[in-house]
């Protein structure tokens, strides 16, 4: 029977927050269908993470999704939810916690946002980003999601009038109801506020991200039902990019100086669906598939060179929205992979952008996923079926990792073992 169900807004944040459990020996499932959510899964798995897809919603529809999801839990009597949100808390931050709150019930929330191991921490409230206010970092000029508050209690306030308190680590909670905001800028603050959240019995509804979801193996006790591993990894890569990030950017850029072969689509090839029922997109594939037995290390990457000037001139002329961009490319990326998944030079994936990744499965027809391990944080490895056949996808949110991160994939040996493992 099912002891935790995480809820996250999009693809990659259910993988990393999901292979916090499961690189532990944990039985997880990662779904992207909530009509999936029925009994005989709640029975079947230890942890379910549903990837509810709301990042991008209007506050109102992933108010609604979250809202349902908790009251279907709480009828198959789950006795810990965790709500995932983003750690530089794009999306519906108020909504969805929210909706948390009402779906089950509950009248104080403990909500943990920080993640320090990968420099976002919240000190007296504030959430920081290395060292920088959030909506001063990169993630304040997000194309699809900026954030334009750094105070915790301000992005919540956005979305819901409910009392928003700021709690130092391992404080308790007190008796009035709200969201109580947790500071913490170490993995050791983490610790002390779940040691004290476990002690005070406020554990069966939560709320954060990846950061203090690792420690909810041990402060809800939930048994190791296989051994955990890691998978071999193979020396050839294919890298899918539909992240307009920075990070993202400047790793693809050190990839491919290092030796990684480098395709950029076009700005017709990325926002115009007709290009892919054309016969200029059969030659383009018989290219793509061509390159793929030329290159081990490959990546399809949707920036352009000029700073995406080019993709946004085009989406202008076209009067195509931002949202129409961000659909209309990871749908062309979700396409061009099903059209050439099954060339034999394809073994390890590594798709960045939890859009990207969703409608990459989406296109394959993929709604679950086994989460493995990870590389180094926030860097997941998972397994899923296609057309009978157990393949291996490296994911990762596009802010993560090091500039270099790539190029220490490519040189993976098949002995290394995962962070976790």
């Amino acid at each position: 029977m099912t002891r935790l169900l995480i809820i996250a807004d999009d693809f990659t944040g259910a993988l990393d927050t999901g292979v916090q459990l499961a690189s532990g020996g944990i039985r997880t499932c990662v779904m992207t269908r909530l009509d999936a959510l029925t009994e005989d899964r709640f029975q079947a798995e230890d942890v379910l993470v549903i990837d509810a897809e709301t990042r991008h919603l209007s506050p109102e529809d992933a108010y609604g999704i979250v809202f349902d999801i908790c009251r279907r839990a709480e009828s198959f009597s789950v006795p810990f939810i965790y709500k995932k949100t983003d750690s530089v808390l794009r999306g519906n931050i108020g909504a969805e916690l929210s909706a948390l709150m009402d779906g089950t019930g509950t009248q104080r929330l403990p909500f943990i946002p920080a993640f320090p191991c990968q420099g976002r921490v919240t000190r007296n409230g504030v959430h920081y980003v290395n060292g920088v206010p959030l909506a001063e970092s990169v993630f304040g000029n997000d194309p699809f999601d900026p954030v334009d508050h750094s105070r915790v209690e301000d992005i919540i306030h956005q979305q819901t009038d409910r009392q928003v308190y700021s709690a130092r680590p391992g404080e308790d909670m007190g008796d009035e109801e709200g969201i109580y905001v947790f500071d913490a800028v170490s993995d050791d603050d983490l610790r002390l506020t779940g040691a004290r959240l476990a002690e005070d019995g406020d554990l069966h509804i939560m709320a954060g991200c990846a950061g203090f979801a690792a420690g909810l193996p041990e402060l809800l006790d939930i048994p190791r039902t296989r051994e955990g591993g890691a998978p071999e990894l193979s020396g050839r890569m294919l890298v899918i990019c539909g992240s307009v990030n920075p990070v993202t950017r400047g790793q693809l850029d050190c990839a491919e100086e290092g030796g990684f072969a480098r395709y950029r689509l076009t700005p017709k090839q990325k926002l115009d669906p007709d290009f892919w029922e054309s016969p200029e997109a059969d030659t383009f594939t018989d290219d793509i598939r061509k390159a793929l037995a030329r290159e081990p290390l490959m990546i399809i990457d949707t920036n352009d060179e000029d700073d995406n000037l080019s993709t946004r001139r085009y989406a202008a002329a076209n009067g195509l929205s931002l949202e129409d961009i961000r659909e209309r490319i990871a749908w062309s990326l979700g396409r061009l992979l099903k059209d050439i998944c099954d060339d034999p030079h394809i073994d390890m994936l590594f798709i960045t952008g939890g859009d990207t990744l969703f409608k990459c499965m989406e296109a394959l027809g993929v709604h679950e996923m086994e989460p493995i391990c990870e590389l180094t944080a926030g860097v997941v490895v998972s397994a899923f079926t296609y057309e009978g056949r157990r393949r291996m996808v490296i994911s990762k949110s596009g802010g993560f990792g090091s500039n270099d991160l790539l190029l220490q994939l490519a040189g993976i040996d098949h002995d290394r073992r995962c962070v976790g493992a």
